[in-house]
């Protein structure tokens, strides 16, 4: 009567693990990005260990800043790639390989029933995989450099069953927006969150990545869809590893269980500047824009373009638009089928791959009072800047809303 929390937390501490014990597990890759990196890196050094336990199963993407900022940036970035190169950590990925959480999966190392473990809170987005994945702070990312090893208190489980089929334009990012809703930004609070359902099990593994982002915004300390033909098939190929599924027990302990009927459901909006103050599409149409963004690790795959692309093609943005894709591999897919030449046609603005703006870090900042629509997972106040608004929606509603420079319903357009 074990969940798939409990049966990873089990195997990778060696003996049976049930909800609320702590724990010492073993960790199977750790990833820490630019921003994260130093702070670890720096740890790391005052721990005065010398080598990392296992340069194989750490991953290092630059994507928060990159290409650098700022002087500071630019010398923080060089002390990380120096320090990389001394302690032979081969799974390097330098600026415009994309967005950890993109790269990461695309490279294989997001495996059903492993433990990841990355220096970044939406780390939940790998339990689309079937993995247990999840974010911690840089000084732990230090402690796993050092010993591979983390302590951990398993976290109980919340099930979310989503049944029915996803309208037209309606998208994963929709029916995450409207499960947060449902659970509230603090309703998961230190759970790992099943997901369940024909819903889930239509999407692919793009959109599954999408659900699992967004966990974290409930408070979960993971997200975790049950892997199956879709995870499989993606990983073939791919996988660096042998790797072993696991699926609760049928009998396995819930501490709560939502139900959500998407047949219904229209496009979803969150609006400022709680990620669970959520409204349909309809509820918000009209409200005025300064900028679009699409892109990020919850909405910066392949699919999400298409669905732009879809959207755009022949019409003309009225608004400042930026698109970021997340990989350098989806944008040379996404330029091969002539999308970024549909969003260049429609007058937006491309970015070098990697996390851009969501951070408020770079390639589109807003100013203080202006307002934007955005594929981000994030809205709270100061996110993308100072004195900003932050609307998120799917890529879909985004394009539409860029199109008319005011939130709109894209099944509209």
């Amino acid at each position: 009567m074990s969940t798939i929390s409990e049966k990873i937390f089990s195997r990778a501490a060696g003996k049976e693990a049930k909800a609320n014990d702590f724990v010492i597990a073993d960790i199977d890759y750790a990833m820490a990005h630019d921003g994260t990196s130093i702070l670890a890196v720096r740890s790391f050094r005052q721990m005065e260990v010398e080598n990392v336990w296992d340069p194989s199963r750490i991953v290092i993407p630059f994507d928060h800043l990159a290409p650098a900022n700022s002087d500071t940036t630019a010398g923080l970035q060089k002390d990380i790639r120096g320090w990389v190169r001394q302690q032979g950590i081969r799974n390097f990925y330098d600026i415009g390989n994309g967005i950890c959480h993109q790269v990461l999966p695309e490279k294989g190392f997001a495996m059903p029933g492993k433990l990841i473990v990355g220096a970044d809170s939406h780390s939940c987005t790998y339990g689309a995989f079937g993995t247990f994945g999840t974010g911690v702070g840089a000084t732990d990312m230090a402690e796993i450099f050092a010993s591979g090893k983390l302590w951990f208190r398993v976290p109980e489980s919340i099930r979310v069953t989503a049944e029915g089929k996803l309208g037209e334009r309606v998208y994963a990012k929709d029916l995450t927006l409207k499960i947060i809703g449902e659970v509230t930004a603090s309703g998961a609070t230190y759970k790992a969150v099943e997901f369940y359902g024909d819903a889930i099990e239509d999407l692919s593994m793009a959109g599954r990545m999408t659900l699992s982002n967004m966990a974290i915004e409930m408070g979960a300390k993971a997200g975790i869809v049950p892997p199956d033909a879709t995870t499989f098939e993606y990983l073939k190929d791919r996988a660096v590893s042998d790797y072993e599924p696991v699926y609760s027990d049928e009998d396995a302990d819930y501490v709560a269980q939502y139900h959500i009927d998407v047949n219904s459901l229209e496009p979803q909006v969150a609006c400022p500047h709680e990620v669970d103050n959520v409204c349909g599409v309809s509820g918000i149409a009209g409200k005025k824009l300064d900028q679009a963004f699409i892109g990020t690790c919850t909405n910066g795959r392949l699919e999400d373009l298409e669905a732009a692309a879809e959207v755009l093609e022949g019409n003309e943005v009225a608004v400042r638009t930026i698109i970021i894709p997340a990989s350098r591999q989806i944008m040379k897919e996404a330029a091969r089928q002539g999308l970024i030449e549909i969003f260049l046609d429609a007058g937006a603005t491309m970015g070098t791959p990697g996390c851009g703006p969501c951070l408020g870090g770079h390639m589109g900042v807003i100013g203080e009072g202006e307002v934007c629509i955005s594929t981000a997972n994030r809205n709270f106040r100061g996110r993308m800047g100072t004195g900003g608004y932050i609307y998120l929606a799917s890529p879909a509603t985004v394009a539409a809303s860029a199109i008319k420079g005011e939130i709109t319903d894209p099944r509209k357009v």
